[in-house]
Parts: structure tokens; sequence; C-alpha cells
């Protein structure tokens, strides 16, 4: 069978979700092409990418690290056209010659790039859970206005979708609940009182993932998981009250369906991201991917915890915020995200405690109420203010 070769930008490319994607790419040479790739401040990582890769263009985010790597590309005599700056990043996500988007820009900052690609009718890989759950509906919209083929990379809500039927025309109605698996992060078992004293290297050390430092606070917290839950309500449309949480230490189940005659279509793999990376790349086929087959004979046992039993809501509180967001005023799921960032960034930094995460994070829902946004400049002006107050949280907070 042969197959259109696929050009691909991937934003974010020199992060754990990027260079996996790299991976997948290069083991198809005959299926995939990258055509651009966007970093923020990784020169090194980059002009090597641009030295394998040799994208049509390279963006970096900053004018300084631009010019550090178009000197670099030029001494190494690369094809590659170096750019840099913000409308940049949006000119290559929304390239007429491009016709897939991986989204791996953590954070807010990936929004704008999204809805560029949107617009243009791309298949969007979505790994950046933000650009739903602060674009929420209005990122939709503009992906249906766009005729783009939204696709969740995500390992949970890649599950979910491979968990539901192929004529997604009707499932709504066949569907019980969906189900996200949870590892619990590395600190499952510890005593809730003891998580005070948490570091930033107790917090990024995952049992299972191989992941960015922000992320794997946020696994620590649980507030990824959060942020999940408000993801498949936007990419879905499930009621919150029908999107479940459940504690899965071993993450071979990475999430699971549960239809109305109570019967549950579930997803399993090993915890390689290349997995659902391939699976958006080349659905609705199938390719190599690189990641390990799950071995059963090795597999002792596979075990599944309530996240609300004993001690677990003192360990993550966070979690809980995800159905009081969806049930709240639009805008209010971009007031967590950006309170989220803040925080985390501010814990990375030592200037606030593991546990005082939580508190600013509540603390800035308390301070916004926000206006239903109807542009992408009323999100980002809802994500300022947002970040303003929670940077007034964490000085509070300061230790």
């Amino acid at each position: 069978m042969s197959f259109e070769k696929r050009r691909i930008v991937v934003l974010g490319s020199t992060g754990s979700i990027g260079v996996s994607t790299l991976d997948v790419i290069e083991r198809h040479p005959d299926r995939f092409a990258v055509f651009a790739l966007t970093a923020s401040t990784s020169v090194d990582a980059m002009k090597a990418q641009c030295a394998k890769f040799k994208p049509v263009f390279a963006v970096m985010a900053s004018q300084s690290h631009g010019l550090q790597l178009e000197a670099a590309c030029k001494t190494l005599g690369l094809p590659t056209k170096v750019l840099w700056g913000t409308g940049a990043i949006e000119m290559v996500a929304s390239h007429e010659l491009a016709d897939t988007v991986m989204a791996a820009i953590v954070g807010a900052a990936g929004l704008a790039p999204c809805l560029a690609a949107a617009k243009t009718g791309k298949r969007l890989l979505l790994a950046n859970k933000e650009a739903l759950v602060v674009g929420g509906q209005l990122f939709l919209d503009t992906v249906k206005a766009g005729g783009a083929t939204l696709l969740p990379i995500d390992s949970e809500h890649s599950a979910i979708f491979q968990s539901l039927p192929e004529n997604q025309g009707d499932w709504v109605a066949r569907v019980d609940k969906i189900i996200l698996t949870a590892s619990g992060g590395p600190f499952r078992t510890r005593d809730p009182k003891s998580l005070r004293d948490v570091t930033p290297e107790q917090a990024c050390a995952h049992p299972n993932w191989v992941m960015g430092r922000k992320i794997s606070v946020d696994s620590a917290t649980m507030m990824n998981k959060a942020l999940e839950v408000i993801e498949a309500k936007f990419l879905f449309g499930m009621a919150p009250e029908k999107i479940e949480v459940v504690i899965h230490p071993q993450s071979v189940i990475h999430s699971m369906v549960q239809y109305v005659d109570n019967s549950v279509v579930a997803q399993l793999g090993t915890p390689d991201m290349r997995g659902p990376i391939a699976y958006g790349l080349s659905w609705p086929h199938r390719v190599k991917s690189g990641a390990s087959a799950l071995d059963f004979s090795s597999m002792s046992e596979l075990t599944f915890e309530a996240v609300d039993s004993g001690d677990h809501p003192l360990r993550f509180p966070g979690l809980k915020l995800a159905w009081s967001v969806l049930n709240a005023a639009p805008g209010t799921t971009a007031v967590l995200n950006a309170a989220n960032e803040i925080a985390v960034a501010a814990f990375l930094e030592r200037r606030i405690r593991f546990d005082q995460i939580q508190h600013v994070n509540t603390e800035t829902l308390s301070a916004i109420a926000p206006q239903a946004p109807q542009s992408l400049e009323d999100l980002l002006a809802l994500d300022q203010q947002s970040r303003r107050a929670a940077a007034d949280a964490v000085h509070r907070f300061l230790v």
C-alpha cells in the first residue's frame, strides 16, 4: 500500500514529546518528512535536529536564540531557514506546505500556534493539553470552522479515542462513562503530612514515565489528571460527572471506556509516548512506534485504587478542582491552568513548598471571576490577569 508522505511541523521539538515524535518520524522516512521545528531556548539540541532532519524552517522563541541557531546552521551549511518569535511559530504551524502539526509546546504559550493550525485545516496532534484547557469551546469551534482533524496524543486521551467505536456519530448515547487511569506519581504511598518537605528533584522523579519537569510536578500533585479531566470533557463531549479517575500504578492500562451495557473497552501498552504519537501520525493506519511490546507473562499484577479512598484526598487535593472549574463560569479552566503554571514554576525555583501549589491555585480561583472569553485576545488577557493573581499568592507564601 502506498501513502502520500506527510509533512510534519513539530512545535516544541526539543522537549520529551518532540524528541519522541522525531524518533517515530525517523523510523518511517517513506511516510513522514519534517517540514519545520520550533523550540524555546535549546539551541544546541535544535542544531542537532536541524543537522539530522534538515527541515525547511527552524524557529526559536527569541531573537537572541534565533541568531545563535542561524549562525550554527550556516556554519554547518544547512539549508534550513531560521526564524524567531511567536509570529514565526504561528506561521510555520499554518504554512500551506505542511499538513500535520504536533503541538507539544508546554503551557498556555502553545494556544496561539494551535489555533493557527486549526484555522488552516491541519491534522493537529494535540500533546499540549493546555490548548483545550485554556481555549475550551473557542478552540473546538476553531477546529470545526477550519476543517482541522484533532487527534489526542496524551496517552490517556489517545487510549479513549482508540477505545471508542470508529463511527463516533452516536457513541455518546452508548457510553456510560470515561475512566482515566493515573499512576499516582512518586508520592502515591507517602505520608501526606510529609509532602511539605518534598524537593523539586523528588517531585520530578516519576516512577513510570520520562517527562519534562513541569508535567512531572503536575503528575506528583495529580494536577495533570485534573487538566486531563478538563481536556476529556472538551475532546469527547462528556458531562463532567461521566468522567472518572482511577489510580493504576503500573501504567499499563492507559484509560478505559465503559459502555451502557457495563462492558469496558481498554487500551493497553508500555508507558512509552511513541505509541500514541505513532498512532496520531499514521491514523487511521498503524505503524511501528519503537515502543516495547507488552510481555503478559512477566506482569505479575495489574492493580487499581480509588482516588478518594483512605488518605488520597489529603495527598491529591488538586484533582477535585477539575470538576469544580468545569461546573463554574466559562474561562475558569483557563484561570486554573495559569495559576498552576505560576505555582509549579515557583516550586521548581524553590520559592514555595510543594504543598503550597494547591493553595496558590485555590486562592487564584477565588480572586478571579472570568467573563466568557470570545476571542484569543480575551483568553490571553484572562491568562495574564490570572498569572498576576497567582504571582501575588506566591508572594504571600514565599518560603
